[in-house]
C-alpha cells in the first residue's frame, strides 16, 4: 500500500468533530474533549506511515474557529521528522482560525528533535495536560 492508498484508508471527515463528536480512534492516534480543549494523543512509532491516522484528528480539532487543541507526545516512543510537518500544520490551522495549539511532550529525545529542527520556540512542551491547560495561551 503505497502513501496514496494509506490516505485514502484514514477517514479524514471533519463535519463530524466539528459537531461534537472527534473522529474514528485510530492505531496511532485518539482524540477526546478536556474542559473545552481538545486533546489529539499520539502513540506508538509515529513516521510518515502514521501521519494520516494523526492529521485526521489535528485536522478535525483544528477545524473551528478559535479551538483550543493540545497534543499530547508522551505516548509516543518514537517520532520522526514527518511528525515536526504534521505539528506545523496543525499550529498553523488553529492560529489562522484564531486558535491555539499546545504540546505535551517530556521525552528527551523528541525535545532535541524540536530544537535541532528550530521549532521549540513555536512548541513550548508541557509536561502533562493539566499543565498546557491552565498556561492562558
Amino acid at each position: 500500500m503505497d502513501l496514496q492508498d494509506t490516505n485514502a484508508a484514514s477517514p479524514q471527515d471533519d463535519g463530524d468533530f466539528a459537531a461534537g463528536e472527534p473522529p474514528v480512534s485510530y492505531r496511532h492516534a485518539r482524540s477526546y474533549l478536556h474542559q473545552g480543549v481538545t486533546v489529539v494523543e499520539c502513540h506508538g512509532a509515529i513516521d510518515l506511515s502514521a501521519v494520516p491516522e494523526i492529521q485526521a484528528h489535528t485536522d478535525a480539532a483544528t477545524t473551528r474557529q478559535g479551538a483550543r487543541v493540545i497534543v499530547d507526545l508522551r505516548p509516543v516512543e518514537f517520532l520522526d521528522c514527518a511528525v515536526l510537518g504534521l505539528l506545523c500544520r496543525a499550529r498553523r490551522r488553529a492560529l489562522e482560525r484564531g486558535g491555539h495549539l499546545a504540546l505535551v511532550c517530556v521525552r528527551p529525545w523528541h525535545l532535541r528533535i524540536l530544537k535541532a529542527a528550530g521549532i521549540s520556540k513555536l512548541f513550548v512542551p508541557f509536561a502533562t495536560v493539566q499543565d498546557a491547560l491552565h498556561t492562558g495561551r
